[in-house]
Formats: structure tokens, sequence, C-alpha cells
């Protein structure tokens, strides 16, 4: 079972960090063996399809993503809590609504998946490598 989270404070720091381009701050509500799948990671890092597994290779995959996507910004629009798993929907510098899916153990994410709006061409912003 997981421990308590405050589902409004943890949307508020992640999205405060993502604004900040900081990837350590991002880092730190992960597990160090936690996955993410996204379409964006599928995109910036091909070799991964889309998922990427540990903070090492995580936090090189952001790294290159904001390295590539110069004006990320976030603003959450809303959030939805289930038991362990925290959906945060928020609207990205496209203005493109996206809803990422946070699963918990322990307070930290274990998993993570970043969804996109079916049929929207580079719905993360990324720029040619």
């Amino acid at each position: 079972m997981s421990h308590p989270v405050d589902w409004n404070a943890f949307a508020d720091a992640w999205c405060a960090a993502w604004n900040a381009h900081d990837v350590e701050r991002v880092l730190a509500h992960f597990h160090d063996d936690a996955v993410f799948t996204s379409p964006g990671a599928a995109r910036i890092v091909p070799a991964s399809g889309g998922s990427v597994r540990g903070k090492d290779a995580l936090r090189a995959y952001w790294t290159e993503a904001l390295r590539r996507i110069p004006d990320l910004h976030f603003a959450v629009e809303q959030v939805f809590a289930g038991i362990d798993t925290l959906v945060i929907q928020y609207r990205n510098q496209k203005g493109v609504s996206v809803s990422e899916v946070l699963v918990f153990e322990d307070g930290r994410v274990r998993a993570g998946h970043g969804t996109y709006p079916i049929g929207v061409d580079n719905p993360v912003g990324a720029a040619a490598g």
C-alpha cells in the first residue's frame, strides 16, 4: 500500500519542476527503477520504442527533450486521483492538452505514462534532433 500523497501538492511541485527545466527535481519524484512510457520518448529517443526505464535513462531522455523543447511550459488544468494513481491533465507550450498518468508506490512514482491526443502532429513540440 502506498503512503498517502497530497495529490494537488504533488501536481504543483511536478509542474514547477518541469517549468524550471530542472530534471533533477522531476527525477526526485521517481523510484530509481521507474519506467516511463510516452510517444515523446519514441520521438526523442527512437531506440527506446517509447519506454524508458531507470533514473539514468530518464535523465538522458528528459535532458535531451528539454534541449529540443527550449520553450517547454506546462499549466495544470485538472488533477484526477485514484488509490495509487494520479492523472495530471495539463496544457503544454503548444497549447496541447496532455495527460500524465503516474502510478505510485511508497510515495514516489513507480511508473508513468505520457498520453497525448490522437491525430495531433508532434504534440510534444520537439524540434528535430
